[in-house]
């Protein structure tokens, strides 16, 4: 593993001593957009790509994995048609930070402008940013975006010159999912976020009905909140059996052979499940609260991204719960999902305890920012680096179940800068910066640690500890959320957690387990070698469990209700056959 790793931190300076040219003249490559692709000038992120491999367009290669390809990004503003802006030594890229890095050879060239639009905020400040088209922040699919198509280039040990990257394409809209018997969707404004942002902005959710839902107009329901990313539909939910002429496909991340037939086969026995006598009628419900910054909100209040939190809790779920006949009180909601639907979940837990009854988080995002994946934020002076006397060494990122490390912090953090300084990568260390920091002067998130040498900034730091370290609050705040949490809090978490998230839930365990006044009454739990993204299951690998989130916690929801359920509470009218 040690010379995996030095192998893996070593390559970039391997690789750079291949490098084409030592003469930064030598590499200029110019990108423009027609008029056919857009007639008005534009500001955004412009991205150039090259890939040695033609498997798929550059833009689909980009990742912070050994992997990836090559990817280069600046800001533009009021790019017109048919304006040169030029690609040089100057413009910071990755994994190569210097265009003269890049070694000899043939590639795919493309270029693409990642649009912005500005936002006038209620805070005062003017911020320019990519408004989510239905995609959920993917910048190389998103709405609207303008590309070229790949063709190649060779560059030489004397480097690159003249060569013009026109961008003709522009990526088209995508259609809105259409309702079912049982799958239904709605879109709201938000008072409370439209405010925020200046402009109209919406919160949406697919929502999964019970059995029954036209026979029994007098049944009010529970309703169960699967936290997550940005979902194009309710997944998992098939009513017919799996398509018995699809070709099996294998999955790499699990290492299963025709996981997608399994995975039809998973949903329609979650449509069978459904269905039975014995099973409790809920409505679940996904949210769609894309930001500007990600594919979601982390659903809570925040600095940068507005009230989401109080949106989503005090306007979007009582629509629903009024449309749909929820019944429309905290104790018959329920929170759970994994990843960023993990610390959703308990975020939303915590920050809103009398409006739900218990959330079920799965392999959550770091809930002490003592361990903040690798880095202590508050004691560590450096998040890319474990300092020594004579030799640093990287912090890991990401590793497999045997500890294998595929890459580390410096790494990811330098990809999300070429795609977007700011906090506006779209990726998952900007989101966190985006959710926890206070606003700065220009509007935009300020940084809690330089993204290119990673010093870290511990007034920034403090603001995220009591605002967001879901430990630190749980602890400061058990005299008066105590009572209110007892029996709501299930964590669960791989201790092989791929990027390390088991070391935050630990120190969450060590607090919980040493409060006893009140005691949580919770439970935490750990699968041996699991990876991301472990939710509970002792029986079944991930691959399995992860498609079971809609069933797996109803038994211990179905223990709360019984438990908790208040005097003269309907306990019945949702309970038919």
């Amino acid at each position: 593993m040690k010379n995996l790793l030095l192998l893996c931190l070593c390559l970039p300076c391997f690789m750079a001593g291949q490098s084409s040219s030592e003469n930064s003249e030598n590499f200029s490559i110019n990108v423009s957009f027609s008029e056919t692709a857009g007639d008005k000038s534009l500001d955004g992120r412009l991205l150039l790509m090259l890939s040695n491999n033609d498997e798929q367009e550059p833009r689909f290669q980009i990742n912070d994995g050994l992997d990836t390809q090559i990817i280069f990004g600046q800001n533009v503003e009021g790019m017109r048609p048919g304006e040169k802006i030029n690609f040089g030594t100057e413009i910071f890229g990755y994994p190569y930070a210097n265009m003269n890095e890049i070694p000899a050879g043939e590639y795919q060239v493309q270029a693409l402008l990642h649009v912005y639009e500005t936002f006038n905020l209620s805070t005062g400040q003017t911020v320019k940013l990519p408004m989510d088209n239905g995609e959920g922040q993917q910048w190389n699919r998103s709405p609207g975006n303008l590309y070229s198509k790949p063709f190649k280039i060779k560059i030489t040990k004397d480097g690159v010159r003249n060569v013009d990257v026109i961008m003709n394409e522009k990526i088209s809209p995508i259609a809105e999912p259409e309702n079912t018997e049982w799958i239904k969707h709605i879109k709201i404004k938000s008072e409370k976020l439209s405010e925020f942002w200046g402009r109209d902005m919406y919160l949406g959710a697919h929502i999964l009905l019970p059995k029954g839902f036209k026979e029994h107009p007098e049944a009010e329901y529970p309703l169960m909140v699967f936290h997550g990313h940005f979902p194009s539909d309710f997944g998992g939910f098939r009513t017919t059996p799996p398509d018995p002429d699809l070709k099996p496909e294998y999955s790499e991340r699990f290492g299963v052979e025709g996981y997608n037939i399994f995975q039809q086969k998973e949903a329609y026995d979650f449509y069978k499940r459904w269905n039975e006598p014995d099973f409790p009628r809920f409505i679940i419900i996904e949210i769609q609260h894309p930001t500007p910054y990600y594919d979601d909100s982390y659903a809570v209040n925040s600095a940068s991204q507005g009230p989401y939190g109080d949106a989503i809790t005090y306007e979007l779920i009582p629509y629903i719960e009024k449309e749909f006949r929820g019944i429309g009180e905290g104790w018959a909601r329920f929170l759970y999902g994994g990843s960023t639907g993990g610390w959703e979940a308990l975020a939303v837990q915590v920050k809103y305890p009398d409006e739900y009854n218990g959330c079920f988080a799965a392999c959550p995002d770091p809930i002490d920012f003592r361990a903040y994946c690798l880095t202590n934020i508050y004691e560590d002076e450096n998040a890319y680096y474990y300092p020594g006397a004579h030799k640093n060494l990287e912090v890991p990122s990401h590793r497999n179940y045997l500890g294998q490390i595929q890459s580390t912090l410096l790494q990811g953090n330098h990809l999300e800068l070429v795609l977007g300084d700011k906090s506006r990568s779209g990726q998952q260390w900007d989101i966190w910066e985006a959710t926890y920091s206070p606003q700065g002067d220009d509007g935009y998130p300020v940084r809690i640690w330089d993204k290119k040498t990673g010093e870290i900034n511990h007034e920034v730091a403090e603001f995220w500890k009591e605002n967001y370290d879901l430990r630190y609050i749980l602890e400061r705040d058990w005299d008066k959320l105590g009572d209110k949490l007892k029996g709501k809090i299930h964590i669960y978490c791989g201790d092989m957690d791929n990027y390390y998230l088991n070391n935050a839930v630990y120190l969450m365990e060590d607090f919980l387990e040493s409060t006893t006044s009140p005691y949580y009454e919770g439970e935490v739990l750990y699968g041996d070698r699991a990876e991301h993204c472990w939710n509970g299951d002792p029986e079944e690998p991930n691959h399995v469990s992860r498609l079971r989130y809609n069933t797996m916690y109803v038994p211990e929801i179905m223990k709360r209700i019984a438990e908790s359920a208040p005097e003269g509470a309907d306990l019945t009218s949702w309970r038919y056959e």
